[in-house]
C-alpha cells in the first residue's frame, strides 16, 4: 500500500515516510534538497547508508511480485530493497512502457516498507536507438526510435540534439526512469572500438557540444521533479583502446596514448561538468605508461585510480557530483553459462574486500553492478573505512534523490503512458532525424530514386517501400539494386556479452564483396552500410554506383532519404579508413589518424539531381 499524503495543522502536505505521524525535515517539501539530505543522513542506520552506496541491475518482473529470483542470482527484489537497503537500480528489458510504469510503481510501494521510505532511483542505458547489447544499449522498443548519437552528430544540427534530449526526457520520466547512464562522451579515436556508435564523434569539440546539449535537455537548468539525472561516461575518455578492444573483457583492459593525446579525450568531460552533469562514470580501462604533469599514473582500472578520481576529477576539474563506477568491478559472475569476470584490471590480485577498500579510497561514491553490502559493513567494522567517508558519499547521493522530487512523489501515471511514450509526434521526429542523418558517400547518378524506378532489394523489408519505388523480386527485372549491410566483426563468445560486443577486423568478408560484385555486373547497385564501427568500404568503391552510410535508420527512413522525400544531410562524424593496415598503423588516441582515409571526417554529399554524378571519396 502507498503511504497516503498527510497534512499538518497549518496545511502542509507531506508523505510520512517513516510513519511517525510527524513532519520531519527530510519529509518537508518546503525545504531545499541539501537541508533535507542532511537531516535524513542523521537518521539513517549504518545498513541504510551502505545500501545507498550501491547501484545494481534489477530485472523487470511482474508488477507486485517481489519474491522472484533474478537470472543473475538468487536474490529477489525484496532482498535487495528491504534486506540490503539498496535503492538504485539499472533496468534492462521490459515488455512495454505501460508494464514498466506499473512495475516501477509497485517497486516504489516496496520501498515504503523500509525504515525511512527511501524511494528507488531507476536508471537506464541508452534505449532510443538501434543497437542491442544488454550491457551497453537497448533498441528502442516502446520508445521513439532515433539515430544513435553518432547519427545525431552526422546530422549536425544542435536543435535536433536538443529535441531528442527533450523527447528522451519525457519518455523516461513517463515510465519512472529518472537516471540516464549516458551521455557517452568518449572520442571514437580508434576505428575498431566497439562502443563508438553511442559516442558522438572523433572530434572533442563535437562531443563536448552535443554532450552538453544532451545533459541540458535531460536535466534542465537544474534537477527537478521532471528531470532525468545524467551520468557522463566514461571518464577520462574511452576510445583509445589498445588494438581497439573492449575493456569489458581481459583482452581489452588497456588504454594507450602513443600519440600523447590524453588531454583531448578529457575535454568533453570539462564541458559536461560545466553543464552540471549529475554524475560521472569512470571507464573500466587502465592506462598504460601514462604520465600526467610528471606523475606516473598507476596502472589500475580508472575507478581504482586515486590520482585520476581524487586529484584530477575532484581536485583539478572541481567535480562535486556523484562518481559512479562502471558495472561489476569487484565480484565474478557466471551469466547464462558464460563467465563474466570482475573488471578489476590491475588489481586482480586483491580480494573482493580489498578491491572495495581501494575503490572508496580512490574517491568513488557508488559501486555499479554490485550488491556486496556486507563488504562495506566489514570495512566499517574493522576501521578500514571511516563513517565520515561513507557519509560524504551518502550525502551526495541523497541530494540527487531529493532534487529529483522522488521523496515527494516517486509514482507515475501508468494509464497515461501511451499518450507520451512512442507518441506519433515523437516517432515522426525520430524518423525524420534517421532519414536526415543518412550520409551519401558516392552517387553516380542513381539518387534520388524515382517512384517508377524498379528496385531489387537485399537486406530490406519490402513491406516498407510502399509507393516510393517499384519493387521487383528478380534482379533481372530491376533498374537497380539496393543492398543493406552492417560493418562486420569477429564473432566471439568466450564471455557474457562477448557475442553482442562487436570487435576485431573491419574488413568485409569476401562473400559480401562477391555478392555485391555479382549484382553490379547485372545492374547498378546502391550500397547502404550501417556504421556500427568505421568499416573498410574500399572493396565496394569501384563496384557500387552509390554508397550511403547510416548510424541507425529504418528501411522506411532510408527510402525517404534515397528518394528525397526527406533530404539526407549527413556528414561523417568519423573518418573511414582505407585499409586495416592503415588502422593498425595509426595511434589509437589520435582522432582521424589513419593514413589516406577512403572517406575523411566530414565527407558527405547533398542529394543531387538525377543527372549529376558525384563522389565524396578522397582520390
Amino acid at each position: 500500500m502507498r503511504r497516503s499524503v498527510s497534512t499538518t495543522a497549518d496545511g502542509v502536505q507531506y508523505r510520512d515516510l517513516n510513519g511517525n505521524g510527524v513532519l520531519d525535515p527530510y519529509e518537508d517539501p518546503r525545504l531545499d534538497a541539501a537541508t533535507r539530505a542532511a537531516d535524513l543522513l542523521s537518521r539513517l542506520s549504518v545498513e541504510e547508508k551502505v545500501g545507498l552506496l550501491f547501484n545494481t541491475v534489477m530485472v523487470v518482473g511482474e508488477p507486485g511480485d517481489h519474491d522472484a529470483a533474478s537470472p543473475f542470482g538468487p536474490e529477489t527484489p525484496r532482498d535487495f530493497v528491504v534486506g540490503r537497503s539498496i535503492n538504485h537500480f539499472n533496468v534492462g528489458h521490459f515488455p512495454s512502457a505501460e508494464h514498466m510504469a506499473r512495475w516501477q510503481n509497485a517497486m516504489q510501494e516496496l520501498a515504503e516498507l523500509t525504515p525511512h521510505g527511501i524511494p528507488i532511483t531507476f536508471g537506464t542505458d541508452p534505449r532510443h536507438g538501434f543497437a542491442q547489447n544488454d550491457g551497453m544499449a537497448f533498441a528502442a522498443g516502446s520508445f521513439s526510435q532515433w539515430p544513435e548519437p553518432m547519427g545525431l552528430a552526422a546530422l549536425g544540427e544542435a536543435a535536433v540534439v536538443s529535441d531528442f534530449a527533450q523527447t528522451a526526457r519525457s519518455e523516461y520520466v513517463a515510465v519512472g526512469l529518472r537516471a540516464a547512464l549516458h551521455p557517452q562522451l568518449d572520442l571514437a579515436s580508434d576505428p575498431r572500438w566497439a562502443r563508438q556508435l553511442q559516442s558522438f564523434s572523433s572530434i572533442p569539440a563535437v562531443a563536448s557540444e552535443y554532450g552538453a546539449l544532451l545533459i541540458a535537455g535531460l536535466q534542465g537548468q537544474k534537477l527537478s521533479s521532471t528531470s532525468v539525472a545524467c551520468t557522463a561516461k566514461h571518464f577520462p575518455g574511452g576510445g583509445a583502446q589498445e588494438d581497439g578492444e573492449d575493456p569489458h573483457f581481459p583482452s581489452g583492459k588497456a588504454q594507450v596514448y602513443p600519440g600523447g593525446n590524453f588531454e583531448e579525450h578529457l575535454a568533453p568531460f570539462r564541458e559536461a561538468i560545466a553543464a552540471g552533469t549529475s554524475a560521472i562514470m569512470p571507464y573500466y580501462s587502465l592506462a598504460k605508461d601514462l604520465v600526467i604533469d610528471g606523475i606516473e599514473v598507476e596502472e589500475v582500472g580508472f575507478s581504482y585510480n586515486k590520482y585520476l578520481i581524487t586529484s584530477l576529477l575532484r581536485g583539478q576539474l572541481g567535480f562535486e557530483g556523484v562518481i559512479l563506477t562502471d558495472w561489476q568491478l569487484v565480484t565474478d559472475l557466471e551469466v547464462f553459462g558464460l563467465p563474466f569476470p570482475a573488471k578489476a584490471w590491475g588489481v586482480e590480485h586483491l580480494s573482493p574486500l580489498e578491491r572495495v577498500e581501494k575503490l572508496f579510497d580512490a574517491g568513488v561514491d557508488q559501486l555499479g553492478g554490485e550488491s556486496c553490502t556486507e563488504l562495506v559493513l566489514e570495512l566499517l567494522a574493522d576501521g578500514r573505512l571511516s563513517p565520515e567517508r561513507v557519509d560524504a558519499s551518502v550525502l551526495r547521493i541523497l541530494r540527487v534523490k531529493f532534487e529529483l522530487g522522488l521523496f515527494d512523489n516517486p509514482y507515475v501515471d501508468a494509464d497515461a503512458v501511451s499518450e507520451v511514450v512512442g507518441s506519433a509526434r515523437f516517432r515522426d521526429a525520430g524518423h525524420r532525424a534517421q532519414a536526415e542523418s543518412v550520409t551519401i558517400l558516392k552517387n553516380d547518378g542513381l539518387l534520388p530514386l524515382r517512384a517508377d524506378t524498379r528496385v531489387y532489394v537485399e537486406g530490406v523489408n519490402p513491406e516498407v517501400i510502399g509507393g516510393r519505388a517499384t519493387l521487383v523480386d528478380d534482379a533481372k527485372d530491376a533498374d537497380m539494386a539496393l543492398v543493406r549491410l552492417t560493418v562486420p566483426y569477429e564473432p566471439r563468445n568466450e564471455y557474457f556479452l562477448d557475442a553482442m560486443t562487436h570487435q576485431g577486423s573491419l574488413d568485409f568478408p569476401e562473400e559480401d564483396i562477391a555478392r555485391v560484385r555479382a549484382l553490379a555486373e547485372e545492374l547498378p547497385v546502391i550500397l547502404d552500410v550501417y556504421l556500427e564501427r568505421a568499416g573498410i568500404l574500399t572493396p565496394f568503391v569501384d563496384i557500387a554506383s552509390a554508397i550511403t552510410a547510416n548510424f541507425g535508420a529504418s528501411d522506411a527512413a532510408l527510402f525517404d532519404a534515397l528518394t528525397g522525400a526527406i533530404p539526407p544531410k549527413g556528414r561523417l562524424p568519423i573518418e573511414l579508413p582505407r585499409s586495416m593496415a592503415a588502422v593498425e598503423a595509426s595511434h589509437p588516441d589520435v582522432p582521424n589518424d589513419t593514413e589516406d582515409p577512403l572517406y575523411p571526417y566530414g565527407a558527405g554529399l547533398s542529394l543531387p539531381s538525377p543527372s549529376r554524378s558525384e563522389s565524396g571519396m578522397r582520390t
